[in-house]
């Protein structure tokens, strides 16, 4: 069976760039969709308020992602606490504190950063043990920054500020494609919420980084692509390697 249309859960990519997605599409002539399985919801700030978390309780802020920025300044918003000009912020990329720029005066601040891993930063942030660090997470968060943070011995505290949860695909009604691609946990969730009696058959499924390959197994489902791997590091390229090896048993046949 050919692989003709791809349902990637994801936003679809700038039409005004050339993406990894649009170039498998012409050069494989495939029909590929974009729609996101999930969505981000901020938490109320009186929730957060409700758990006793004060912002100006701490002195330093450690982001992993743009949107933990967004929240955090958006509680910070709806509780009318200004943030002091005294804060530190540790993100986890240069990327993420240049983000930064949407809310503060970049270099006004004390920001530290990263490469690629939180544990870039640790060094830096355990030369800074007074202070007292909240980390924004999201509910689907996994525990190692803290525990990375509890290994130097620092003060510090997570607190939900925003929640994962489905979108509502069911203007989809069927899930008519030759192959879908996931790249979280939380997609493959979302696709039982919309779809509880969904039915593999011939459907392909692709998945991205290691969790999202376990949460297709424990759902039950047929892991047939999978990336990263050495010869695919990305998504892409491994669809493509799937798309050549299937042709070639469509030859040989």
């Amino acid at each position: 069976m050919k692989i003709r249309r791809v349902l990637v859960s994801q936003p679809a990519p700038p039409k005004d760039g050339k993406s990894p997605f649009q170039e498998l599409a012409e050069k494989n002539n495939l029909i590929i969709d974009f729609r996101p399985f999930i969505k981000v919801e901020g938490v109320p700030a009186k929730d957060i308020r409700k758990e006793k978390v004060n912002l100006l309780d701490f002195t330093a802020v450690i982001f992993t992602s743009r949107t933990g920025i967004d929240h955090y300044f958006r509680v910070a918003k709806e509780l009318r606490v200004t943030i002091p000009e005294t804060m530190k912020y540790f993100c986890k990329t240069e990327a993420i504190a240049h983000y930064l720029q949407k809310y503060i005066v970049y270099r006004k601040r004390k920001i530290f950063h990263g490469q690629t891993r939180i544990e870039d930063i640790l060094d830096l942030m355990s030369k800074h043990k007074d202070e007292k660090f909240l980390i924004p997470i999201s509910d689907t968060h996994n525990d190692s920054i803290p525990e990375l943070l509890k290994s130097k011995k620092l003060t510090y505290r997570s607190a939900v500020f925003y929640r994962t949860v489905s979108s509502d695909l069911s203007d989809l009604k069927d899930v008519d494609y030759d192959l879908l691609i996931f790249y979280s946990p939380s997609g493959i969730k979302s696709l039982f919420v919309n779809f509880p009696n969904f039915d593999q058959k011939e459907i392909r499924i692709a998945s991205f980084g290691k969790q999202t390959a376990q949460a297709v197994r424990d759902a039950g489902l047929r892991l047939d692509i999978e990336a990263p791997l050495p010869e695919a590091p990305s998504m892409t390229m491994a669809v493509e390697q799937y798309i050549n090896n299937l042709m070639k048993k469509i030859v040989n046949k």
